[in-house]
């Protein structure tokens, strides 16, 4: 390979966090304050002064503030910063900093940007707080997190109760454990001690929010502290959202890191990333049990930057629920007992929407510099949608920018056929996969299915939470409901309601 030119290549030199604990939620920093000061701190971590040369910020979209956004021109302006490019994601989603990460490198490459700062914030804790003092028109008080992810979203899907992501991955998590071949407790065991090592990593990291070890019987055991959210999902599985948490890191190419006399050995160097996505119509999959778009995503990033996982010694496997890093793991053959990940995850380390990789770029920075060492970082948004993995180094890569990184087509081949939507059907039908979501008090509040018809349609249907029997068949783990056939009539309401045969 020809020599790279220093100018070209880009290396990340600072990285800064922030959580915000105010006693008042007016006390709190909103998601614009938390940004900024992020990366001042990133800026003190790279020797000073890069930020204010900065000529390229990106931001990651922040939905907590929305009367905020956008927000990249007010990052700027708190910082007293002029870059002459500067911009937000369209949306806040999981793979938003990788995404990020990925575009400024190419910028870098083409020589289009110096200096490039990426940030993120959530200020969720504090709208929550601020919220709870408030009451809507009925007296009760609103839930400020379930609402400022879903605001707008009506439709076939949400009228059976597939919402917001934690109605909708646990269906993931049931179709997968029957595809591994495990029984319920065989599936929860295993998250259980995913997690578990997370709560362990956390506990070691001083940017982490919950830094309390957790063990893996805990987690996955509903209790008083651990209510069930989305079945079999507890609290302890699920993204913590309620965090005030902001983290950014700071890019630039080699050569300007050098005259600015930053060491080699805090010097972390980029490769080369992949990202593919499934559709926005989480009913409009091909599976439930796996992704194309993830495998695509995690095998195209080790081919790209010629490694095998043996050669990885740190991982971060997204974990905004157990079953996005248990079909990352497997597609790459990561132990289910060596951490996958460096910051402690988002339950533990924090879940601020789409900003958590961020972090996780934070931790993986310090963890790689002064090594030879290699980390993963591998990113999912959306509802199981968007992917995008990218590999840092401590030691020099040969990754050349700019880079093409959609593999889009990739995924596209390697998905099976999409079955049609039958939403008006009644009639026997199999059972793909599902879920029951639960009220703040333990308790049922109806289950869904996913089915498919004779006919190999796809299908919805509802559990009434009074249907004790149908509500135990699902979640007692006696009999895989996965595969069982039942019958589909429609109620006066001409919605679905699922019965078992």
């Amino acid at each position: 390979m020809p020599q790279q030119d220093p100018e070209r290549i880009p290396v990340i030199v600072g990285v800064g966090q922030i959580n915000d604990r105010p006693e008042q939620p007016g006390d709190g920093l909103d998601p614009v304050g938390l940004m900024a000061e992020a990366l001042r701190r990133a800026d003190v971590d790279a020797g000073r002064g890069l930020l204010a040369d900065c000529d390229s910020l990106a931001v990651v979209a922040q939905l907590g503030w929305p009367q905020l956004n956008p927000v990249d021109e007010k990052v700027a302006d708190r910082l007293g910063i002029d870059p002459s490019h500067r911009m937000q994601t369209a949306m806040p989603n999981g793979d938003s900093p990788i995404l990020l990460m990925n575009e400024e490198a190419n910028r870098i490459g083409r020589g289009d940007a110096k200096i490039c700062a990426v940030t993120g914030g959530e200020a969720l804790r504090t709208a929550a707080g601020l919220a709870a003092m408030k009451k809507d028109a009925t007296g009760e008080k609103p839930n400020a997190l379930r609402d400022a992810t879903h605001r707008v979203r009506k439709g076939y899907a949400q009228s059976y109760g597939l919402v917001v992501p934690t109605d909708v991955y646990p269906l993931y998590e049931n179709a997968g454990r029957v595809a591994y071949g495990q029984s319920l407790a065989e599936g929860q065991a295993e998250s259980g001690q995913i997690w578990a090592r997370m709560s362990e990593v956390a506990a070691e990291n001083d940017g982490a929010w919950i830094r309390t070890p957790v063990t893996a019987e805990d987690i996955v055991t509903p209790s008083e502290s651990n209510r069930p959210i989305a079945f079999p999902y507890t609290k302890l599985q699920v993204a913590n959202a309620s965090v005030n948490q902001g983290a950014g890191f700071i890019m630039t190419s080699l050569a300007e890191a050098k005259r600015r006399g930053i060491a080699s050995d805090r010097l972390v160097h980029v490769g080369y990333g992949a990202a593919a996505h499934e559709s926005g119509n989480f009913l409009e999959r091909d599976r439930y049990d796996a992704s194309p778009s993830l495998v695509v995503s995690l095998e195209k990033t080790l081919e790209l930057n010629a490694v095998t996982v043996g050669d990885l010694a740190h991982v971060e496997l997204y974990s905004c629920f157990p079953c996005v890093p248990k079909m990352a793991r497997r597609v790459l053959g990561w132990p289910v007992d060596k951490p996958a990940t460096v910051f402690g995850g988002l339950t533990f380390g924090g879940g601020p929407i789409g900003n958590y990789m961020s972090h996780a770029v934070a931790a993986m920075v310090e963890t790689l510099r002064g090594t030879a060492d290699k980390g993963l970082l591998f990113a999912n948004g959306g509802y199981a949608t968007h992917n995008h993995t990218i590999l840092l180094s401590g030691h020099p890569v040969d990754a050349v920018f700019p880079q093409e990184f959609g593999y889009q087509a990739d995924a596209d081949q390697r998905r099976g056929e999409i079955p049609p939507l039958d939403e008006y059907y009644s009639g026997p039908a199999q059972i793909e996969t599902y879920t029951v979501h639960y009220g703040r008090n333990g308790a049922p509040r109806s289950g869904v299915v996913v089915a498919r018809t004779p006919e190999g349609a796809r299908t919805l249907a509802r559990i009434p939470a009074e249907n004790v029997e149908t509500i135990a068949f699902l979640t007692d783990g006696e009999t895989e409901p996965v595969g069982t056939r039942g019958t589909i009539r429609r109620n006066g309401d001409d919605i679905a309601i699922w019965h078992v045969d």
